[in-house]
């Protein structure tokens, strides 16, 4: 693939979900409260800007870094995953702040949220953000099939997709190319029938690389 298509390919990709979050907004909006209205507005405000970055700048290597509260990111990740008909449980504590780019890490929560709910249909996905070590870590828990061994590196991969899985195989890949960008690390722990949890870290505080 040339880089003009890939960048297309990342374009695509990336487009798809806050373009989803607008609509779900849309369809809850003419049935809710003023107080409901006022939340699904800052969430369209979110989507339009993660939108307004991806079509400016598709390379997950810029990065703009504020001081971003991971907690808070989590939850806004969580209410649009709902809105779109997932299930998702946050765990957290009151706060976690990271130097990073809320856009791209929104995009980061948003692909692994969306690959959670692809691959277990129907379940809860639990969503926990924690600080160890200097990190504050998301991890986002599936109760999937889960992922053999030999394929649980190789899923990072731009492209890989594991059975009869939907999609462009791109999210994984870009989530994790935003956690490097970030100095920070994605993983993923899985058995097979027992599900899988992907956890993102981002180094803490104001500072970072």
């Amino acid at each position: 693939m040339t880089e003009e298509l890939e960048r297309l390919a990342v374009l695509v990709h990336e487009v798809r979900s806050p373009v989803a979050a607008l609509a779900a907004i849309a369809d809850a909006f003419e049935g809710s409260s003023a107080g409901e209205r006022r939340s699904l507005a800052d969430l369209a405000a979110g989507a339009c800007d993660g939108i307004e970055r991806v079509v400016v700048d598709a390379s997950v290597a810029s990065i703009r870094r504020e001081v971003v509260d991971l907690v808070r990111l989590a939850q806004d990740a969580a209410a649009g995953a709902r809105l779109q008909g997932s299930t998702v449980r946050v765990v957290a504590p009151d706060t976690a702040p990271v130097s990073a780019d809320p856009v791209r890490l929104r995009q980061a929560l948003d692909n692994l949220l969306a690959n959670a709910a692809r691959h277990s249909p129907g379940e809860q996905v639990m969503l926990g953000v924690r600080t160890v070590d200097g990190f504050a870590e998301v991890a986002v828990s599936d109760r999937g099939s889960g992922i053999a061994r030999e394929d649980q590196e190789r899923i990072f991969d731009a492209g890989v997709r594991l059975g009869e899985s939907a999609g462009a195989g791109l999210g994984l890949a870009l989530a994790r190319a935003i956690a490097e960008a970030h100095g920070g690390t994605l993983t993923v722990a899985s058995h097979p029938g027992e599900g899988a949890t992907f956890t993102l870290g981002i180094p803490m505080g104001a500072g970072g690389p």
